[in-house]
């Protein structure tokens, strides 16, 4: 199992799948006349905020998006009057989702192109519920260095470079929402 950062958050989805966030990873937006007088930076705050909340003060490590929201909504509650009178707060996903391939090859029982691949395709697959216009692999030469297990650019991290992207575009392929969502590995 990979390790959750400290600022992150495990959502859990309605299908029973969770998905790590950061602060900066939840958008909002606010629904209410006086919504846009608001700063986007508070809000990022405040979601940092109540995932040290849900992290610290109630010792978890995931919540429902809908305890999130409502937690966030409280919060903003309390500082705007603008969102007591009738304004709420919805939680959307980024457009953009990033993952970082190195942290796939990190974690329990990680051990080489054996568990690579398949947590591959689980966060692929993962990171294609949340329905974003854009996903980006990053970390890729880092990452099949340490798979070949090379310190230096090889034949063989060529050979991994590229069935690392492959293997990609095949399960990008079989997967039904990826249609509309662009993959970038870099």
């Amino acid at each position: 199992m990979i390790a959750l950062s400290a600022n992150c958050l495990l959502f859990q989805l309605a299908d029973g799948e969770s998905i790590p966030f950061s602060a900066e990873m939840v958008s909002v937006e606010l629904v209410g006349d006086d919504a846009a007088l608001i700063d986007p930076d508070f809000i990022r705050n405040a979601a940092s905020a109540v995932i040290y909340y849900f992290r610290h003060e109630l010792q978890r490590q995931s919540v429902t998006v809908s305890e999130f929201t409502a937690a966030l909504a409280k919060v903003l509650k309390g500082f705007s009057p603008a969102l007591n009178q009738g304004g709420a707060a919805t939680l959307h996903v980024p457009a953009i989702i990033e993952s970082d391939l190195g942290h796939l090859l990190f974690g329990e029982g990680a051990e080489g192109e054996l568990f690579f691949f398949p947590r591959l395709r689980a966060e692929l697959k993962a990171q294609l519920r949340l329905e974003p216009r854009e996903l980006r692999f990053r970390g890729l030469r880092d990452c099949v260095k340490l798979l070949a297990g090379s310190r230096r650019w090889t034949p063989r991290c060529s050979d991994l470079r590229d069935q690392v992207v492959e293997y990609l575009r095949n399960c990008l392929t079989a997967e039904e929402r990826a249609e509309v969502c662009a993959v970038l590995v870099r």
